[in-house]
């Protein structure tokens, strides 16, 4: 192979206990005077992170509006509303208080105020933003790694439309990684994000195409190590080795690292597919993805019954059979069976949704943007291949 490739990971990390207490400062060296604090529900209110966060900013000198009530899969009338408040407040910097929920929206945010018209637009793909206000997080949940990635995905109410836009515009300024500030969080949540963080090398993993020794070597002992605090957090669940591991594994899993040198930046099926589903009945997305994978795995994995093998035997610790068909449906079957270990999904059942054959037709539709696009290209998956795995979940 001859590897190309460009890597561009600008975000500065502060890792460690009580690293909130840089963020004032941190703020103030990236130029903020006015900051939006952004976050979801109460629990950075009631565990004083958000207290936390404001002494620091007192103590730098920076003013500050707040806005919460994100929620999972985070909503554009929310955005909206930052948008609006941004713009009267005269804000000049985002702090994202949570964890990919969180950052995404306001990253969307930084998008509308820094760009007139309609935010929507430009997940849409409508139109291109021309620069985003800047965005920094305090990371409280290890999964999507918005924190390091060019990556938002918004829910539009309108049609439930779940859409992501990629642009180096809204890279994090810093993220403040605290692993302590995870210990509390619901044990369905940590394991959702287990297997989002796992996905984003995952889907850099498998791809139709040639892939670079050293980062080959790189995702597997990051899938490996992940695997590895969640087995340790489900019986321990403020091990701080295994509640660090998975906070700097969120990171790298989407700054791009799992992939550079790979003939194609991943294959992306898996997380496509969920998006309808997140879109259509709202669920947590690392669960999502557990219970759509194994069904697109299994529709694929003939292309590159080699790449599923090595897999096995290097993530999963399988021993080869000899048969590179077998040893691939074995690697298929074992992660799945780690996706029950940890009490993830594997079908739509399981997840708790059941969908009709109406809605997997209109999830089909949707997720090829009405007919304008393909996914994946282990195999490239048009509207028959996609509706095929989805009635897979559905009944499996």
């Amino acid at each position: 192979m001859s590897a190309s490739f460009q890597y561009y990971a600008p975000t500065e990390v502060v890792f460690g206990k009580d690293t909130e207490s840089n963020a004032g400062s941190l703020i103030k060296k990236y130029g903020g005077t006015k900051v939006l604090l952004h976050y979801g529900s109460q629990s950075a209110k009631r565990s004083g992170l958000l207290d936390r966060i404001k002494a620091s900013l007192e103590e730098a000198g920076i003013g500050w509006v707040e806005l919460g009530g994100v929620v999972p899969n985070p909503r554009l009338s929310l955005v909206h509303t930052g948008i609006e408040l941004g713009r009267r407040e005269g804000v000049d910097f985002l702090l994202a208080i949570g964890g990919g929920s969180v950052i995404d929206s306001a990253k969307a945010i930084g998008y509308g105020l820094h760009n007139e018209g309609e935010v929507w637009d430009f997940y849409a793909g409508k139109r291109t933003p021309t620069g985003c206000t800047p965005v920094a997080a305090v990371l409280t949940i290890a999964a999507a790694g918005s924190e390091m990635s060019n990556s938002s995905v918004i829910t539009n109410e309108d049609g439930d439309l779940k859409r992501g836009l990629n642009t180096d515009y809204s890279r994090c300024k810093f993220a403040v990684m605290n692993p302590t500030l995870t210990y509390t969080l619901p044990y369905y949540q940590t394991m959702s994000g287990v297997v989002d963080i796992m996905m984003h090398t995952i889907e850099r993993y498998f791809i139709a195409g040639d892939t670079m020794a050293l980062t080959d070597e790189m995702a597997e002992a990051l899938l490996r190590v992940v695997m590895g605090a969640a087995r340790t957090l489900k019986v321990k669940s403020d091990d701080y080795d295994a509640r660090a591991n998975l906070m700097w594994a969120s990171s790298l899993s989407h700054n791009g690292l799992t992939g550079c040198g790979n003939e194609h930046r991943g294959d992306w099926a898996p997380h496509q597919l969920e998006h309808e589903m997140g879109g259509m009945f709202d669920v947590a997305h690392g669960a999502g993805l557990a219970a759509i994978w194994g069904s697109w795995a299994r529709f694929v994995y003939k292309e590159r019954p080699d790449r599923f093998a090595r897999f096995g035997g290097r993530v999963l610790g399988l021993k080869a059979s000899g048969d590179v068909l077998s040893d691939a449906k074995a690697a298929i079957a074992a992660l799945l069976d780690f996706f029950r270990e940890v009490d993830m999904p594997t079908t739509f059942a399981e997840l708790g949704i059941h969908p009709t054959a109406e809605q997997i037709e209109e999830m089909t539709v949707k997720a090829t943007f009405f007919g304008k696009r393909t996914l994946g290209n282990v195999m490239v998956l048009g509207h028959d291949e996609i509706r095929a795995i989805y009635t897979d979940a559905a009944h499996a």
